[in-house]
């Protein structure tokens, strides 16, 4: 035995003296025996030690005493090999019986150094082809757990892959997100941030997506967050911001802020460019394992990727859907949106009303201060509407200075009402160009269509327009309603 190593454990049940001692001389300073007593046996706190013995001698007279529920206790030591001494005195035991219950061998008295070593060369063979067996089943457990583990990533990525590409809206994405990524983390809701690439020093817009429902002061910390990750991601300082609501209010989540440690905000990236920031608020704090790590940076890959295409999407769709210089929605899109409001307004049978607004003398404001002029107080114009009507009304460029504006759920006497305050902001602003002051009205003509009506759209457009006319005719900066607004029955 070398210096500095234990001497191994070697376990002894109510041998006597000569027993004992033969075995210490028989194997010398290499094991250390630890004989019990037969009043002493060991219990539970010996078995539940960390080091076992690698053999245990026990003589017949001894296990013929035990219980079978000491036996049991015995036997489940599967690592510690049993030795049976048989006295002289006792009768031949039936081998096979011993090696049913667990004996590796029987030695019969007088102990000789050869019988005991044999023994316990025996058990030491035996233990390492046990360990070896043990090693090879528990590497085959982990290479089976680690398996598992990779399939069940890579099953979780081609779900969040699979359910990101099938969606071309960003808030929509999101949503998914939330659910797909409960399946790797303990999470109560994903938001995002995103921002267009600027020129060094210049500042940014960013698009904030919360979810729906939150507190308003909670909705406060939650903008506040994200501005502040735009710059720290990013290096760019944000100027303005609009606020969109992901399709997914969370789970308990309405009143919950950033608190720090259960937040994890991960950057969107592509071409190398980061563009936006994927934020997660987590049940508890939350601590990966690298494999887990891996597979989540897997995971917002997809995921940037998908976003990335959902936002070029809304960018083009919005070139087509929108006005280039008003960014209001443009005739085309009109059309299309009075069809679905009429359908609406007939299935629902709600009310339903248009408000035509045409800029007065708008010629001469190009021709006294020049067309870039004139583009100011369009999108002016435009910026007062957005400022002054729902977000559930339907804001349009109809052409030239004509704009048209879809109300649904409003009644004639409340669009009424909403033309006349338009029409008072639009006379008390003042347009300011290149140091010149100058303001503008506007003339609007009011239709509207009852529940129960089946109107055409060219039908509320044209009573729109002829109230427009009127309007017009009386000296402009007028509201006029259409007198058979409340008639139409076009089948």
């Amino acid at each position: 035995m070398k210096r500095g190593e234990r001497p191994e454990l070697l376990w002894g049940f109510g041998l006597n003296s000569i027993e004992a001692g033969k075995i210490e001389d028989s194997l010398g300073p290499g094991f250390f025996l630890r004989n019990f007593s037969e009043r002493s046996l060991p219990g539970d706190k010996e078995l539940l030690q960390p080091e076992k013995p690698s053999a245990t001698w026990i003589p017949l007279r001894v296990w013929n005493e035990l219980s079978e529920a000491r036996r049991d206790s015995y036997r489940k030591l599967e690592s510690t090999q049993r030795i049976l001494i048989q006295d002289d005195s006792e009768k031949n035991v039936d081998l096979e019986s011993v090696l049913e219950d667990g004996f590796l061998a029987v030695i019969s008295s007088p102990l000789t150094t050869s019988k005991v070593q044999d023994a316990l060369f025996r058990a030491k063979e035996v233990s390492g082809l046990y360990g070896d067996l043990y090693r090879m089943t528990e590497e085959i457990i982990m290479e089976r757990e680690l398996l598992s583990r990779k399939t069940e990533q890579l099953m979780f990525l081609n779900t969040v892959l699979s359910n990101a590409t099938e969606r071309l809206e960003v808030s929509d994405i999101l949503g998914q997100a939330a659910e797909d990524l409960k399946l790797l983390l303990p999470v109560l809701s994903v938001q995002g941030v995103f921002w267009d690439v600027v020129p060094a020093g210049a500042k940014t817009e960013a698009e904030i997506f919360i979810n729906p429902g939150l507190i308003p002061a909670v909705q406060g910390e939650w903008i506040e967050f994200m501005i502040g990750s735009v710059t720290k991601l990013s290096g760019i300082e944000v100027g303005g911001y609009k606020i969109s609501e992901t399709t997914h209010a969370g789970d308990v989540a309405m009143c919950y802020g950033p608190t720090g440690g259960r937040v994890l905000a991960l950057p969107l990236i592509t071409r190398g460019e980061k563009f936006g920031c994927l934020v997660m608020l987590c049940d508890k704090s939350v601590r990966l394992a690298k494999d887990q790590v891996n597979t989540l940076n897997a995971a917002v890959n997809h995921l940037s990727l998908a976003l990335n295409n959902a936002l070029m999407f809304t960018k083009i769709k919005t070139r087509a859907d929108r006005d280039g210089l008003t960014r209001v929605y443009n005739r085309r899109s009109f059309d299309e949106r009075l069809v679905e409001e009429l359908r609406r307004h007939q299935r629902h049978s709600m009310d339903l009303s248009l408000l035509m607004i045409d800029l007065d003398y708008f010629k001469s404001v190009n021709d006294t201060y020049g067309h870039m002029a004139g583009d100011l107080v369009l999108e002016t114009i435009a910026r007062i509407f957005e400022e002054t009507f729902r977000t559930t009304d339907f804001i349009a460029r109809y052409g030239g200075e004509e704009f048209v504006i879809l109300l649904p759920h409003t009644k004639v006497d409340q669009a009424e009402m909403l033309a006349e305050r338009i029409r008072e902001k639009i006379e008390s602003h003042t347009m300011s160009y290149r140091d010149e002051n100058f303001k503008i009205t506007a003339s609007i003509g009011v239709s509207s269509v009852r529940p129960g009506s089946l109107a055409k759209g060219t039908e509320i457009v044209r009573k729109a327009d002829d109230a427009l006319y009127k309007a017009k005719d009386q000296g402009r900066n007028k509201v006029v309603v259409s007198d058979s607004h409340a008639r139409l029955k076009v089948v």
